[in-house]
């Protein structure tokens, strides 16, 4: 049984890796992403226990799953059923150029030009890393991963 957990900020590699470790393994993933947002919306945030029960949903009915996301709140929600966790911690540079890189993430928006008007915003948010004090940053992943006391890896490259 694998039930992996991966965090870190945007364009750190999350989604790369867990479409590489879900097919190695043949097993579902989550973006959280997906359960956050309302569909075909852009940063219009779904209600916080409607996110919980999808997330809830989705790990009581896969054995094995991977679940990737830069939100510490579900991210402590998934910590308690998972077997092992990634905190992706690249740096920020390796981040901004992996967003430059980043292919058309269907999914999440419309089309490529929706995407594309999203990028210097994205940009900014991916610089304010460290300095944010918010379930996205730095610091709260950091506790989040250094309270962890199952198989951890952090990958800084």
């Amino acid at each position: 049984m694998y039930r992996i957990l991966i965090f870190g900020n945007s364009g750190s590699g999350k989604t790369t890796l867990a479409n590489k470790l879900a097919k190695d393994f043949s097993i579902p993933i989550l973006d959280l992403d997906t359960i956050v947002w309302e569909p075909n919306q852009i940063a219009i945030r779904r209600p916080q226990e409607d996110i919980v029960k999808d997330l809830q949903y989705f790990i009581d009915n896969n054995i094995s799953w991977v679940i990737e996301g830069c939100y510490s709140t579900l991210i402590k929600v998934a910590l308690q059923f998972s077997t092992e966790i990634y905190f992706l911690n690249p740096g920020i540079s390796k981040c901004l150029e992996n967003n430059c890189h980043r292919p058309w993430e269907a999914h999440k928006f419309t089309s490529i030009q929706a995407q594309a008007e999203t990028f210097e915003f994205l940009q900014i948010w991916i610089q304010q890393y460290e300095q944010r004090d918010d379930e996205f940053s730095y610091s709260s992943h950091r506790s989040l991963f250094d309270q962890y006391n199952g198989i951890k890896y952090e990958l800084t490259d």
